[in-house]
């Protein structure tokens, strides 16, 4: 499908044009990472615990065209288990674009969990053997169990350090990480300057209710500054793709 680009020229986009073929040089020690998030018109990020309810028939597309530029896929464990998480999948052209680029056909999961209150028979795990990330001192029993179903990767002594596990991660291999929340995870990220592009759906929604922000109701120890780069809008949804100061613009298109 195509939607309307209304900065910085307008244009009719495809959605992959804009998000799979954007430039994203890989830092030297860790993944590009961005971060995928919708928000109602007063800044719910979920109606009734789940963020479904927010989009529609164009966030699902522009949804899928950014999750085909990750390599791999963050997220927290209450996230998988509020939202009812599956393995990732791509259509067949996704795929076939990716094979040729000499990468997987799908990104793989990776799940945040420090206390590891995962159900090893989750759907989660009925295919592609996701990471889970975790600490040193969670649970051992919890973590073997884990491990029949997933790679288990340590990263920090008693709480997830995600610069150790990126670290970990762009030593597979991996330049891309996509981080789809919750609000906790996606604040760790900013506090710790680890988030280069962000990809925010505004919803034409009010919510209303007790739902966190963003980045959760905690504060920050300082203020992250972004750039925007485009704006898209279908359906009375706008796409806004902002980088972090300093980083890269994409190449203009229209």
């Amino acid at each position: 499908m195509s939607v309307r680009q209304l900065f910085p020229v307008r244009a009719e986009v495809d959605p992959d044009e804009v998000y799979v073929g954007a430039d994203r040089p890989v830092p030297p020690d860790r993944p590009w990472v961005l971060l995928n998030m919708i928000a109602s018109v007063d800044g719910a990020t979920s109606v009734e615990g789940r963020s479904g309810e927010l989009g529609g028939p164009a966030d699902k597309a522009v949804f899928r065209s950014v999750r085909a530029c990750a390599d791999v896929i963050l997220v927290g464990a209450s996230t998988v288990r509020t939202e009812g998480y599956r393995p990732p999948t791509l259509s067949e052209q996704h795929q076939q674009r990716r094979i040729s680029q000499g990468r997987a056909p799908v990104p793989r999961l990776a799940i945040v969990s420090g206390s590891l209150a995962l159900d090893p028979e989750a759907p989660v795990f009925a295919a592609g053997r996701p990471i889970v990330v975790t600490h040193e001192a969670s649970d051992a029993r919890r973590r073997e169990d884990l491990g029949a179903v997933a790679q288990v990767v340590v990263a920090g002594s008693h709480r997830v350090e995600l610069p150790r596990a990126l670290s970990a991660l762009r030593a597979a291999e991996v330049r891309t990480v996509l981080c789809e929340g919750g609000p906790t995870l996606n604040a760790q990220l900013v506090g710790d300057d680890l988030l280069d592009e962000l990809c925010f759906t505004l919803s034409p929604v009010l919510a209303g209710g007790p739902s966190e922000r963003l980045l959760g109701n905690g504060p920050l120890s300082g203020v992250a500054r972004l750039h925007l780069d485009r704006v898209l809008e279908a359906d009375g949804l706008l796409f806004l793709r902002y980088l972090r100061d300093g980083g890269p613009s994409t190449d203009r298109i229209g």
